[in-house]
Order: structure tokens, then C-alpha cells, then sequence
């Protein structure tokens, strides 16, 4: 019995250590076993036509040591003009957690642009807490990126 609590202990700490490890090396969120930004979700079509859209592999680019996917050609090529203007804030985590000073993922449905920025939660009501005091979270945010990633 002390050997499977031993086993699983180090099980966990592995596991948490992997996560942060893959937090710290990559400024832009893709999961731990995936290199897709953005859930494969096409972040330029938030601008285009106001919902989230499925991009398509045949639709890709790298930035910032992420796969990125989108729904035409078009879309490909003005992210590739200009990723900063398209890619998401924080990398992609969830804008209220790097509000608080950690990360969580940012889910591609809970979302809004503001001021021109894409911005990620990680659920509905994470995304209903941000909500209710956007520009101030923001402030705190943009105090904790990229720093929190350390």
C-alpha cells in the first residue's frame, strides 16, 4: 500500500510538473499534448463575423511556437500580415486568471474583443466575473503577462 501511494505521488508531481513546465516554455496556449492554438479555432473570424469558427489544416500557420487554424484563405493570410492584431491576449489563458495572477485555459466560446483585442475565458461564469469589471481586469492582467507564466 505504501508503495502505490509512493507511485501515485510521484505520478501527480510529474503530471503538475509537466503542466507548469509547458506553461512556462510557450507564451501561447495549446493544452499539454497539443500544439494548436486557440482549440483550432479561427481567431480571425471573431473580428470578421462576430462567433467562433473551426479553422481547417489546410488553413495553417506558425507563431509563437503554435499551430494556428482558420476557415479560408483570406483569414490565413491577414493573421499572417499581422498575428498580433489576431492572436489572443495573454497567449491565449483565460484574461481573468492572468487577472489573478495564474493561468487557466482559455476556452474558444467564452470570448469578447475589446478595444480591438480578443480576449479568452476559461468558462460562462468565469467569463460573467470578468465581465463585471472588464477594464479593470484588463489592467491587472496586462501588470501580470507574461511574468505569471513564470
Amino acid at each position: 500500500m505504501t508503495l502505490l501511494k509512493s507511485a501515485t505521488a510521484a505520478f501527480i508531481a510529474l503530471v503538475f510538473t509537466a503542466f507548469t513546465a509547458h506553461a512556462r516554455a510557450n507564451d501561447t496556449y495549446t493544452g499539454l499534448l497539443s500544439s494548436l492554438a486557440v482549440g483550432g479555432y479561427d481567431t480571425v473570424a471573431y473580428f470578421k463575423v462576430g462567433k467562433p469558427v473551426l479553422g481547417r489544416a489546410e488553413f495553417a500557420t506558425e507563431y509563437k511556437g503554435a499551430t494556428w487554424h482558420f476557415s479560408t484563405r483570406e483569414n490565413l493570410e491577414a493573421f499572417k500580415a499581422t498575428p498580433a492584431a489576431y492572436a489572443p491576449q495573454y497567449g491565449g489563458y483565460c484574461a481573468w486568471a492572468v487577472s489573478q495572477n495564474y493561468t487557466a485555459s482559455g476556452d474558444p466560446q467564452f470570448w469578447k474583443i475589446v478595444n480591438g483585442r480578443l480576449y479568452l475565458n476559461y468558462d460562462g461564469s468565469v467569463q460573467a466575473k470578468w465581465e463585471k469589471d472588464i477594464p479593470g481586469f484588463i489592467v491587472k492582467a496586462d501588470k501580470n503577462w507574461p511574468g505569471v507564466l513564470n
